[in-house]
């Protein structure tokens, strides 16, 4: 019983994500440059094919067209991601949703080194001229 309300204690607290360092800050602020942040959803397609970025271990982005980027900051912390390792998102249908799972691993053991969850998607849109 101890051991079970450990385990409950520790999934109650609330997560922190790190700052990003200057230089992932600089790749983001380039990467949105002249874009606008709309409404923040919970899906997005999977076709077409988007382009992802890896930002720190916990923010991603979704290059769909040059107008278009989402902007993910993840659930949780998937360690690894920012070193190269690879992601693996465990999802259902045609989208990437919040609270898909994803996990991390190396690339040369293939020895999982991180878990985590997709948040909300904040889309960021050029401005029609």
């Amino acid at each position: 019983m101890i051991a079970t309300a450990l385990l409950l204690a520790g999934c109650t607290g609330s997560y922190e994500p790190k700052p990003l360092t200057e230089k992932q800050a600089a790749t983001l602020d380039k990467a949105l440059a002249g874009k606008v942040a709309g409404e923040k959803i919970s899906c997005i397609n999977r076709e077409p094919q988007t382009n992802l970025t890896v930002i720190s271990n916990n923010v991603l982005l979704y290059r769909v067209s040059r107008k278009l980027v989402y902007k993910n900051e993840l659930i949780g912390s998937c360690n690894g991601l920012s070193a190269g390792d690879i992601m693996i998102v465990r999802s259902f249908g045609s989208q990437l949703c919040r609270g898909d799972f994803t996990t991390t691993a190396d690339r040369m053991t293939g020895m999982m080194s991180g878990a985590c969850a997709l948040g909300d998607f904040i889309p960021y849109r050029a401005p029609a001229k």
